[in-house]
């Protein structure tokens, strides 16, 4: 067991059950692997060695990961079923992770012990933390992350609460020589990269972007936590979450601030389970001051459209670990990530990436 990367999940929702089934899958049926980056030699799927999850639902807590993927309020696609992974799911602390709408479909057990993360990662020798909490549990996301460094785990932050750009979680980690990758794990073919890539088209051929929204919706409990009711009736967005959507989308524009940007989740909709659909509009202007307009909607799978992102990482992080590279793997950041320390062209930040890997760049 050399080779493998002992992978702790804390938050076993939708996109920790696409990881599970996908890497379980992969493992047997190596020739169908798709959707994940074929220049990182080092480390294969078959390397992904799940050993431990953590959740404050009461009916995943005590199960096997295997099983507890398949758990509601869960409700990814079912398109693999794991053998038994020997990968208990415990009871972490709350903390701030059922302050929102969330609390109504996630059932919790004040009898269950809530257990000592950290200890719990050095039985299992976890090498990667993913942290896919729900979005807004700020304390939650700090607290499993330094828990995971104490354990001697590199953390990859799916979420967009900060990791990569909280100060005292970077110092224990360039201390502890661990790597940090965050902040909001960027889907493969997601609304934001579609949404970012014909902003970018705008300038690149000369064009001036005005005005852009997307809004987004899907029935998973990532949309039931994103969109809180207000005692006056209305929803509101998450404001971590609009950040880190609108900054991703606009970041590389010289006239970012001058262009009218809104990003926002309108609805959760519980019969579109984990299907996401998202609709953009982009509004600029071409030669001769003529308008121009651009509509387009997508459909995805929204927990399978980050599960091969974060498998890329994963897989990444275990390179820096092997090299004893502590802190932010900038690299992988930009190129994986909605919110990093350093917004980049996605070009740039993928030829960053493969230098990193090829060990042609530190980090």
């Amino acid at each position: 067991m050399a080779n493998k990367i002992n992978i702790c999940l804390i938050g076993v929702g939708d996109v920790a059950s696409a990881l599970v089934q996908g890497i379980e899958k992969y493992k047997k049926h190596p020739n169908e692997i798709i959707g994940l980056l074929p220049e990182i030699t080092q480390y294969q799927v078959s390397d992904i060695n799940f050993v431990l999850g953590f959740d404050v639902n009461s009916n995943k807590v005590g199960k096997d990961l295997s099983k507890a993927i398949f758990t509601e309020p869960n409700c990814n696609m079912n398109f693999f079923e794991p053998e038994y992974l020997n990968a208990p799911v415990l009871k972490g602390p709350i903390l701030d992770g059922l302050e929102s709408n969330i609390k109504n479909i996630v059932p919790t057990d004040n009898n269950q012990p809530i257990s000592n993360v950290m200890e719990e990662m050095k039985k299992k020798n976890v090498d990667i933390a993913v942290i896919l909490l729900p979005t807004g549990c700020h304390k939650a996301v700090k607290f499993y992350a330094m828990a995971a460094l104490s354990a001697g785990a590199c953390v990859v932050n799916g979420m967009p609460s900060h990791v990569v750009k909280d100060p005292e979680i970077v110092k224990k980690a360039e201390d502890l020589n661990l790597s940090l990758i965050g902040d909001d794990v960027k889907s493969q073919i997601g609304a934001t990269i579609i949404h970012r890539s014909l902003t970018n088209l705008f300038p690149m051929r000369g064009a001036v972007l005005d005005r852009t929204i997307q809004l987004d919706w899907g029935g998973s409990s990532d949309f039931c936590n994103l969109l809180t009711p207000q005692p006056n009736g209305n929803l509101v967005y998450e404001k971590g979450k609009r950040q880190s959507k609108t900054e991703a989308v606009v970041a590389n524009l010289q006239n970012k601030e001058e262009v009218e940007c809104r990003v926002s989740a309108v609805d959760y909709i519980p019969f579109l389970k984990n299907q996401k659909e998202a609709y953009m509009r982009l509004e600029g202007r071409i030669f001769g001051g003529a308008p121009v307009r651009v509509d387009i909607t997508m459909f995805v799978e929204d927990g399978n459209n980050s599960a091969g992102i974060l498998a890329d990482c994963i897989r990444v992080s275990k390179i820096a670990k092997d090299r004893r590279i502590g802190g932010i793997l900038q690299s992988a950041c930009s190129f994986f990530n909605k919110h990093p320390p350093e917004q980049l062209d996605d070009y740039i930040a993928k030829k960053r990436l493969l230098e990193f890997i090829e060990n042609r760049r530190e980090r």
